[in-house]
């Protein structure tokens, strides 16, 4: 039998990436040798998603992973991110990495950027969840054990009340149609804290609500110790 090869994972901590690092892995085609975070600069969150670099560092470690961080500025161009990706990308040629998973469902202009990214530098994207129906994804997260909570939701689209939220049937249930169930065009971020792939779970509480422009906020503050719910 060969021997997989290895990939690294763009990792957000949300359900999405999850759910395709549970399809590499129960694909037993490639060895996951790492997950890949975008944290911004001075204030050490995952870009977009707003979450702390020591709550996704919790994750990765009960998920059984290493992480891999990049750095970008505040409000990055494209270049500047392009530049500190290509930093990364050159790390894992050497380091015999031969491809890049995301957790993309279905937006065609973001495949498109990473493969024409990717073209040329010897690495291959993968796309483990693609065209999954996002309905059937969502209620699968749940059904299979997984938990989540959202992180921030687009205050455009979704009311403020759904940030800190858990990602549960009660949550699909009260989503407003015209929102996708798994958030694929930005309407809302999540956090994973278990679920089948954990060693344990991420013990977070959910901290103060913070609204920026159109953008509603959870901090999710790690727990240290103690014998508390997941989250409260």
């Amino acid at each position: 039998m060969a021997t997989p090869e290895r990939i690294v994972l763009s990792w957000s901590g949300g359900k999405d990436s999850c759910l395709a690092l549970a399809a590499l892995v129960a694909g037993g085609e490639w060895t996951v040798a790492g997950l890949l975070t975008t944290i911004t600069e001075g204030f050490d969150r995952v870009s977009m998603h707003g979450v702390r670099l020591e709550a996704v560092r919790r994750q990765a470690a009960a998920l059984g992973f290493p992480l891999d961080t990049v750095f970008i500025p505040q409000q990055a161009t494209n270049a500047a991110y392009e530049a500190a990706m290509e930093q990364a990308l050159t790390r894992y040629r050497a380091a015999g990495v031969s491809a890049i998973a995301f957790g993309d469902l279905f937006l065609e202009d973001i495949r498109r950027y990473r493969e024409e990214r990717l073209a040329g530098t010897g690495l291959t994207p993968v796309f483990p969840v693609w065209h999954r129906d996002t309905r059937g994804l969502a209620r699968d997260f749940i059904s299979q054990g997984y938990k989540a909570i959202l992180t921030c939701v687009d205050t455009r689209v979704l009311a403020p009340s759904f940030a800190g939220r858990p990602f549960d049937e009660a949550l699909l249930a009260d989503m407003p149609p015209a929102v996708d169930p798994c958030g694929e065009h930005g309407e809302f971020h999540t956090f994973v804290f278990d679920g089948p792939l954990f060693r344990r779970p991420v013990r977070i509480t959910r901290g103060e609500i913070v609204q920026r422009d159109a953008w509603c906020f959870c901090d999710l503050l790690p727990v240290e110790g103690g014998v508390e719910e997941p989250y409260d």
